[in-house]
């Protein structure tokens, strides 16, 4: 007794083929799957051989815009190309092996293997996954994070633009604007200026308002003269030699006395000015008169002339006006209306105290110091002198503080956006960590898998022959019905075509439909048995290209039943994909089940017309016959001239020889249809064979109307009208 191990399978179907740029296919086409059976129908020329060319030579350079999903399996393509490959080229079949049944312990011990190799590759392809999800998972999160910072462009290169140059370079995608940012390392602190700051300063730098502005003047206010300042400091009396001195003096008060007398002319002479009394004599007036000398009245005219002084020293001071002009100074603004308003009231004050001393000349004055007011005022001149200087600076070095405010653009952004940044950051330290753990499982897995592959092929050595082979081939023709030709074993690993009593090469005297049938069943045999002694079996994947094209409706059914025998229900066929121009054939091999082939089949209908070949899914219920698909084809006027004209030709052969029993040529050879433009037509639809596509193209015209409509006349003189209404709208 022998104890089975089972492993789900692998499975690593295609689930998408790509075909763009390649012959018929002018733009791209895509045919997506996710079942098992893939039966596609399309015309001849419609692109199946490209599509099955592609995928037995993906390689080759005229797919270079081709692709398809990635899979381990092996795909095994039967097409032209395969038996020009292995029969016309060679001459000999090469050997199929498979595994002997008389070695059992072996066979046994392969089994096990496999078995091994199966889980193997499956722990590898769930390391795999792990990997391509993490992988994807990074990616997804890393363009949301590009789409996030790609924000700074809208929002930095429309508006006022003042910032846009900071974005040179950056601006083509969000992945070159992250990975800009990113690399920024982030601010310890958040900064101190906005973005708005950094927009004044690059307009005071290289915007509209870049201009260099004059430094703003400073107070200068020159002193008094000393004899100024002592003339307002010095007690200025009359003359003492005069007789009424000693009076004055006594009553200390000289101004009093000195004002009374331009009052003496507006009273009699011998009046007093003071008590009105008739005290007043000449000889009196005379010695007051004496007592206010010459020299008193130059020391008053000193005192008129110190206020002239002063008033000019102090209108030089510039109007605080001056000092609001500056877009400097609105910071500074409440200072200077401080210190300007108590330098005007000093001014005022002193002011004040000459006027006094003009009219008391006896008074000492002393002027109040303004200077401390000054200096606080020019202080603050002096801290807005220093902005305008380095701003005048900055322009003089436009470059490099344009450079400044770029860098601290991006810390201040840097800085906003360090959330995003960081997110990214830890899922991406995260995600490495599984994909680096991933990695190594998944190494450690493909070194047993290697071990494992060698340990089935030492194994095999004394199991491998072809004669199992050999023996499937035989059998497969004879449960066709050939039985006049079989092939047997040539050399150590080959096998050839053989007729009884004939020793010369048989196979190149074997009919088109006897080549198809011998090779597809070599290529059957495939995906039985191992193509070299070495080969690891394995699941693998079949695409099959329009393998009754050569064949009699005898063979057809025969064919169909052995596909769906050996490749649909067969559990060593991965997938397979199998490409028809038979409607018939097609129609054959699609499961009539629904519920069955709703959830194991994929229906595909390929189309060509002047735009190229396109992939589209079909339904069941869209099957028609052939007779239909060629009126599908002749009312599509972008299909090429050369189908559509096939098409119509077909149309008259298939209608008036299966309903009529009517001969070709008699069928155009109506009166309506002798007029000139519809001699193209005629000659065209007489041709011995329509399978020659190149016929079209004796004619120099094309004219696609004048066809539709001499195959219009056909139908109606000979009387179904009716007929071509109704097939003329089907699509």
């Amino acid at each position: 007794m022998y104890l089975v191990f089972m492993y789900p399978k692998v499975k690593l179907m295609i689930t998408e083929i790509i075909l763009d740029n390649v012959a018929s296919y002018k733009s791209q086409a895509t045919l997506r799957t996710d079942k098992k059976v893939n039966v596609i129908y399309g015309l001849n020329g419609s692109g199946k051989s490209t599509l099955s060319n592609y995928l037995y030579d993906p390689k080759n350079f005229r797919y270079n815009k081709c692709s398809h999903t990635n899979t381990d399996e092996s795909i095994l393509v039967y097409n032209q190309k395969f038996i020009q490959d292995n029969f016309y080229e060679a001459g000999n079949l090469k050997g199929i092996f498979s595994l002997s049944k008389e070695n059992k312990e072996a066979k046994e011990k392969i089994d096990l293997a496999s078995k091994e190799l199966e889980k193997i590759k499956l722990e590898k392809e769930e390391k795999s996954k792990i990997i391509t999800d993490e992988k994807d998972k990074i990616d997804e999160a890393r363009i949301a994070a590009q789409k996030t910072v790609f924000q700074i462009k809208r929002d930095y290169t429309g508006g006022d633009r003042v910032l846009e140059y900071c974005l040179d370079r950056l601006k083509k995608s969000g992945a070159v604007l992250y990975d800009h940012i990113s690399a920024i390392p982030l601010p310890k602190n958040k900064p101190i200026k906005t973005i708005d700051d950094l927009k004044d300063e690059a307009n005071s730098i290289s915007g509209d308002s870049a201009v260099k502005q004059t430094l703003l003047s400073k107070i200068e206010v020159e002193r008094l003269s000393i004899d100024s300042v002592d003339a307002l400091n010095t007690i200025i009396i009359g003359s003492e030699d005069s007789p009424v001195s000693g009076l004055i003096g006594k009553l200390n008060n000289s101004d009093w006395v000195s004002t009374g007398l331009q009052y003496l002319e507006l009273t009699e002479s011998d009046k007093c000015p003071f008590c009105q009394s008739d005290t007043m004599t000449v000889e009196l007036v005379e010695q007051i008169r004496n007592y206010f000398d010459e020299t008193y009245q130059n020391s008053i005219e000193q005192i008129k002339q110190t206020q002239t002084e002063y008033t000019e020293l102090v209108s030089k001071i510039p109007s605080l006006d001056d000092y609001k002009k500056t877009n400097y100074g609105r910071d500074y603004l409440a200072k200077l209306t401080e210190y300007y308003s108590k330098i005007e009231i000093i001014i005022h004050q002193n002011k004040a105290l000459i006027i006094d001393k003009i009219s008391t000349p006896s008074l000492q004055v002393v002027l109040h110091d303004v200077s401390p007011y000054i200096q606080d005022f020019n202080t603050v001149v002096g801290s807005i002198n220093l902005l305008i200087s380095e701003n005048n600076e900055k322009i003089d070095n436009s470059d490099r503080e344009l450079t400044r405010v770029k860098k601290e653009f991006w810390n201040i952004l840097r800085y906003e956006y360090d959330q995003t940044i960081s997110n990214l950051d830890i899922l991406n330290e995260a995600s490495n960590k599984v994909i680096d753990d991933a990695y190594k499982v998944e190494k450690r897995k493909i070194k047993e898998g290697i071990r494992k592959e060698a340990e089935i092929v030492e194994h095999q050595k004394s199991t491998v022959n072809i004669g199992e082979a050999i023996e499937n081939i035989k059998q497969g023709l004879i449960d066709i019905g050939i039985t006049d030709f079989s092939i047997e074993q040539y050399g150590e690993d080959l096998y050839k075509v053989v007729r009884p009593g004939i020793s010369t090469d048989v196979f190149s005297s074997l009919s088109e439909g006897e080549k198809m049938i011998i090779s597809f069943l070599y290529f059957r045999e495939l995906f039985r048995g191992k193509q070299t002694a070495t080969e690891v079996q394995q699941r693998k994947i079949a695409v099959i290209d329009d393998p009754v094209s050569s064949l009699s409706h005898i063979f057809v059914y025969n064919i169909g039943q052995l596909i769906k025998n050996d490749f649909f229900n067969s559990d060593k066929v991965e997938q397979i994909f199998v490409l028809t121009h038979s409607l018939y054939f097609f129609y054959e091999l699609t499961d009539a089940n629904h519920k069955r082939r709703k959830e194991k089949q994929n229906l595909f209908r390929l189309s060509k017309n002047s735009l190229g070949t396109s992939i589209d899914n079909m339904k069941y219920d869209e099957i028609q016959n052939d007779y239909h698909s060629y009126w599908s084809v002749i009312n599509d006027d972008k299909q090429p001239p050369v189908l559509i004209a096939n098409c119509m030709r077909n149309i008259i052969e298939y209608f008036f020889n299966f309903v009529q029993k009517a001969d070709l040529s008699n069928v155009v050879q109506k009166p309506e249809l002798k007029g000139v433009r519809f001699q193209s037509f005629i000659r065209y639809v007489n041709r011995e064979s329509h399978s020659l596509g190149q016929n079209i193209f004796d004619f120099k015209e094309f004219d696609y109307n004048d066809f539709k409509e001499g195959l219009r006349l056909v139908f109606e003189t000979t009387g179904y009208p009716e007929h071509y209404k109704k097939m003329s709208t089907l699509k």
